[in-house]
Formats: structure tokens, C-alpha cells, sequence
């Protein structure tokens, strides 16, 4: 029944032979990649207005000498990534690039940042589609990411055709607003801000200019998730994301600079309870159909902008999992050619951060623009390096426009943390090294794993296998005693079954029993006055292994029936199960351990 529910909700089981055929091309993987990085437009946006408006007039004003500043910062990031993508072809964007070029320590902290960007980008897009449900947008929130989720599980091509639609609409949509917003505003002329905006109620500083800056900079989220997956485009791989990187920058560009551009210009201000790209679309169409449209366009590109963190955040894990950095199930493709548990384990832990920070974009903005500008001076501080090691054809240029990204992002990642510091900003300072941390002591556990099971120094062992002591524990005399019998009579001559008496007497029963079917196999009670199964049974053990003192180790032999049903399981003791935690996680001396060997008895109802 499990089987089939997966099958119907993720599809079933592809071939390997088939991951070729499931890789992008550019037109799924701009979808699939880009609605992040697109649909960042609308809360920087938002952030830019929030933050000139309390200055009035003179604030606004503001807008688009700073919207033309972050383009100009845009540009230069995605020029790094576009080198980091031909530099880097096995993708891995911020990490791959630090950790070779500056070391482990700045790669890990770049990966912990692009694990942040995208876990918080996703929430932060999927909530601010939903400015009037507040009472509700935890819940529809939740849902979609769930849609999400199970789209991305069934494969790359099923998310990026699902992607796909509401990616172009919103592209078509937003272009043909623009290109109508500038015939008005070429017909009717500008607007003057003076007229519409509403009275200062406070100065308009350089603190205020930068604090703007750096909150519209996050309209920069999502550009480095093309060099994230590289792998998931088609041959050639790193021609076809440079391409999608550089369409993508330029689309984002224009929309950015296109919307601030004619809010300010045409005095454009938001209403109560009203987004200023809102506002804007109802300057221009009323509130006619086509505002509707554009408003469902905004809906759909928020919607999916959390698939750029699905598309990159498992491929990330991936690459950290064969580093040694997470745990190693990160790095397997599931049923569907996907990173499924990389796929799980973002959607978890974005669905917490939903909940804990009830969708409020506001609160998470700060969040992620520290984590997504460390990591960009991070990777564009090792493509400096990366040049200056290379030395290839124009290493001088290539390495200058890295340091000046870096140099850039650094100011602005500087700008952040002071003038966020207060509003949340202290949560990702306090984040980053605990993840750093973790990923640490994955990699130490992991050294020490391959050290103990190492052969290097150990002899070959000459001497000859004794036989070996068998122990049966037993809780009855029924059918599934049988196989588990003839199995430990095949392997030794030194069988002994063991009864732990919960209540007087009924040992005394059970060997009656036990003696009418095996009377060559002798069987031990053990009382147990505080009706402990385990501990009297470890107790025997314990103490059969100190009689002998034979050097060998009794092997215990566990008879288990399963249920045909899986809900059965829960009307039955778990005994086995217990027994077997027991003798598996209990430590002893090395060349001691005790060897469980379970044998089932499958019930047909």
C-alpha cells in the first residue's frame, strides 16, 4: 500500500541509465532555477519603499539612484558566477570555490550560507504572496511547500516543466506592464513625488540611504543557484548555465530597474495594506482585469520562487555528503534520479522556519541577505585566487572583476550586519558557526569511522574457527521456533535455549513444553523479579561467557514472527526488537562482540 501511494505521488522507480534524458535544457532550467532570483523583485522593491518613504519626498527620490546601484552590483555578481560556472563545472557555486582556493574553513562557512539563503529564501518568497491572509498564510504557506516538495521528488524535468508556467507568465506579464508603463509615462511625463507622497516623519540620512541599500540588495538571492547545479543542465553543461546565468541576470536587471524606474517616476505610492508593485500595477490598469493579472502573475512566481532552493540546496548537500561534511545519504539519488533525502530534509526544515517565524517576509529578510552576501564575497574572494593561480588568458581582468565583486559585496555585507544587526540579523551571526560546527564533527566522526575500520596493521588470522555457543531466547513454544532451532542446531552442537520467567511458574511450563519438541536441546529459566526481559537475558549472557572462559562468545539466535499486515506489528510486544538494540549498541571489549542473527517467521494473515 506504501508502494503504491509513493508510486502515485512521485511516479516510480527510474533506471540510472535514464539520468541523462532526465537533465534541463535552458528553457527548464531558467524555470527551474531563475523564480528565486526573478521573484526577488517584489520584496526588494518593498524594501526599498518601506525604508525612503518615512523620510516622504525627498526619501523617494532616492529610489532610483539606489535601484540602478544594486543593477550595477547585479551585474558584477553574476559575471563572478559566470566565471565560478566555467571555472567549476562540477557545480557547487560558493563552496566548491572557497573551500579550494581559501580552505576548508571558508568553504564550509560558504555552504552553511548557501543552506541558509535557501532554507530562508523559500519562506521568505512563499509568505510574501499572501499580504492580505495574514491570519492564514502559516497554513497556505505549508500547503504549497508541500505541493512543492512532492513536485520536486518526482524528478528535474517534472519541477521544471511545473515551474515553467507560472516563470513565463509572470516574465510576459511583468515585461508588457513595463513596456506600457514607460509609453504612459513618455505620453503623460513624470509625476511629481512632492505631490503624492506622504509627509516625513523623520530625516533622510546616509544611515537611512544605506540601511535601504542593503535591505533592496536582496534582490540579489537565487543568482548563485545556476552555479549550484550545474550538473543538472545538459552537455555542454557549463555553456548552457553560463547562458541561462546571463539571461537570467539580464531579465532580473531589467524588471528591478524597469519597476523602480516607473514607481518613482510616475509617483507611485502604496496604499495600507498594499505592496508597492501592487500599487503600481493599479496606477497603470485601475483596477481593471489586467491589474488582476498581474497580481495572479506576482501570486504564481512567489509561489514557485521556493523551487530555486529545492533545484540547489540537495546538490549542495550532495557535494558536502561526498566531502565528508553531512551524512553520506545526502549523495544518493532516490527512485526518481533526485536527491530525495536532500529534498526532505530542506522542506522540513523550511516548513519550521515557516512556523517559527509565522511567514513574516519582513523578519526573515535580514536572515538571508548576511547569509547570500558572505557567501558571494566568499566566492568571488577565491575566484581571485583561483585566477592568480591559473594565470590564464586575461587572469588580470578576470581576477579584477572578482575583487571588485568581493570588495562590493563585502561593503554591503558590512552595511547588513550593522543596520540589521538589531532586527534579526544576530540569529544568522549566531547560526552560521553552529552549522560550520556540525558539519565539523560530521567530518571528524567520519575520519575516525575509516581509522578503526582500517586493516592497515592488522595480521592475518591463521587460527581455526571454533564452534561456537548458541543461545535462543525464547517467549513460547509456537510454529516460529522451528526454523530458528534447525538453524542454530546446523551451525553448533552447544545449543541452549533461555526462558525469562516474568511470573512464578510459568518456566516451569514452558520447559514441560520446550522438552515435549527439542529434548536434546536443553533450555535454562531465568527469574526476572522486577519483569525485565533484557537485563536478565544480558545478566545470563554475561555470565555463561565467564563460565566457559573459553574465548568464545555465545551467538544469540532470535526467533521473530512478522505480521502480514504492517498495522499488525502495533498489537504485538516488540521483543525481538529490544533484545536486538540491546546486544547491538551494548559495548564491549573489541574481538568480544556478540553476534545477533535473527530469523523470521512470516504469518500469511
Amino acid at each position: 500500500m506504501l508502494s503504491k501511494l509513493k508510486d502515485l505521488l512521485i511516479g516510480p522507480a527510474l533506471p540510472t541509465q535514464s539520468l541523462g534524458h532526465k537533465q534541463l535544457n535552458k528553457i527548464r532550467a531558467l524555470a527551474a532555477f531563475s523564480p528565486d532570483a526573478l521573484a526577488s523583485i517584489a520584496y526588494a522593491n518593498q524594501e526599498i519603499y518601506l525604508g525612503l518613504v518615512v523620510a516622504g519626498s525627498l526619501g523617494l527620490s532616492y529610489a532610483w539612484p539606489i535601484g540602478l546601484g544594486i543593477t550595477s552590483l547585479l551585474v558584477i555578481v553574476a559575471l563572478s558566477y559566470f566565471q565560478t560556472i566555467h571555472g567549476y563545472p562540477s557545480g557547487g557555486g560558493s563552496y566548491i570555490v572557497a573551500r579550494t582556493n581559501l580552505g576548508t574553513l571558508p568553504g564550509l562557512l560558504a555552504a552553511a550560507l548557501n543552506a541558509a539563503v535557501s532554507l530562508t529564501a523559500g519562506v521568505a518568497a512563499l509568505a510574501s504572496a499572501f499580504p492580505d491572509l495574514w491570519p492564514h498564510r502559516v497554513a497556505i504557506a505549508l500547503v504549497l511547500l508541500l505541493v512543492i516538495t512532492l513536485v520536486n521528488l518526482r524528478g528535474l524535468q517534472e519541477a521544471g516543466t511545473f515551474m515553467a508556467v507560472p516563470v513565463y507568465i509572470f516574465l510576459g506579464t511583468y515585461f508588457s506592464m513595463l513596456v506600457y508603463g514607460l509609453i504612459r509615462l513618455a505620453i503623460e511625463g513624470p509625476t511629481p513625488l512632492a505631490v503624492v507622497a506622504p509627509p516625513a516623519i523623520q530625516p533622510l540620512t546616509l544611515f537611512l540611504i544605506l540601511h535601504t541599500f542593503s535591505t533592496g540588495s536582496t534582490a540579489l538571492t537565487g543568482v548563485e543557484a545556476i552555479s549550484n547545479g550545474v550538473p543538472a543542465f545538459q552537455p555542454p553543461q557549463a555553456k548552457n548555465a553560463g547562458r541561462t546565468l546571463m539571461v537570467m541576470a539580464v531579465l532580473m536587471g531589467l524588471l528591478f530597474a524597469g519597476s523602480i524606474g516607473l514607481t518613482q517616476f510616475l509617483g507611485v505610492v502604496a496604499g495600507p495594506q498594499e505592496t508597492i508593485l501592487s500599487a503600481l500595477a493599479r496606477r497603470l490598469f485601475d483596477n481593471g482585469a489586467l491589474y488582476y493579472v498581474i497580481q495572479f502573475a506576482t501570486l504564481g512566481i512567489l509561489t514557485v520562487a521556493a523551487n530555486t532552493s529545492f533545484a540547489g540546496f540537495p546538490r549542495l548537500a550532495a557535494i558536502l555528503a561526498r566531502d565528508g561534511f553531512l551524512p553520506r545519504q545526502f549523495s544518493s539519488l532516490g527512485d526518481r534520479l533526485a536527491f530525495t533525502n536532500g529534498i526532505l530534509l530542506l522542506g522540513f526544515f523550511t516548513a519550521v522556519l515557516i512556523v517559527l517565524f509565522g511567514g513574516d517576509t519582513h523578519a526573515l529578510i535580514p536572515l538571508f541577505a548576511i547569509g547570500a552576501f558572505l557567501a558571494f564575497t566568499l566566492s568571488q574572494a577565491g575566484m581571485v585566487v583561483h585566477w592568480w593561480k591559473e594565470r590564464g588568458q586575461h587572469w588580470g581582468l578576470k581576477s579584477s572583476i572578482n575583487g571588485i565583486g568581493a570588495l562590493a559585496t563585502l561593503t554591503t555585507l558590512v552595511v547588513v550586519i550593522i543596520s540589521k544587526f538589531m532586527e534579526g540579523a544576530w540569529v544568522t551571526i549566531l547560526l552560521i558557526p553552529l552549522i560550520v560546527l556540525g558539519f565539523r564533527r560530521i567530518f571528524a566522526h567520519y575520519i575516525r569511522v575509516r581509522e578503526e575500520l582500517s586493516l592497515k596493521g592488522l595480521p592475518p588470522s591463521l587460527k581455526p574457527v571454533e564452534t561456537t555457543r548458541v543461545v535462543i531466547p525464547i517467549s513460547g513454544i509456537h510454529r516460529g521456533m522451528v526454523g530458528a532451532v534447525n538453524f542454530a542446531r546446523s551451525i553448533s552442537e552447544n545449543v541452549t535455549a533461555v526462558f525469562v520467567e516474568l511470573e512464578p511458574g510459568e518456566g516451569e511450563k514452558a520447559r514441560v513444553e520446550w522438552e515435549a519438541w527439542w529434548p536434546d536441546v536443553p533450555m535454562v529459566v531465568v527469574p526476572s523479579p522486577y519483569r525485565s526481559l533484557v537485563g536478565p537475558l544480558l545478566q545470563f549472557l554475561d555470565e555463561t561467557d565467564a563460565q566457559h572462559n573459553d574465548g568464545q562468545l555465545a551467538a544469540v539466535v532470535l526467533p521473530e514472527f512478522i505480521p502480514g499486515k504492517w498495522w499488525q506489528t502495533l498489537l504485538h510486544n516488540q521483543t525481538a526488537w529490544l533484545i536486538k538494540a540491546a546486544l547491538l549498541y551494548r559495548r564491549r571489549k573489541p574481538g568480544r562482540e556478540r553476534v545477533v542473527i535473527d530469523v523470521p517467521f512470516h504469518l500469511r494473515l
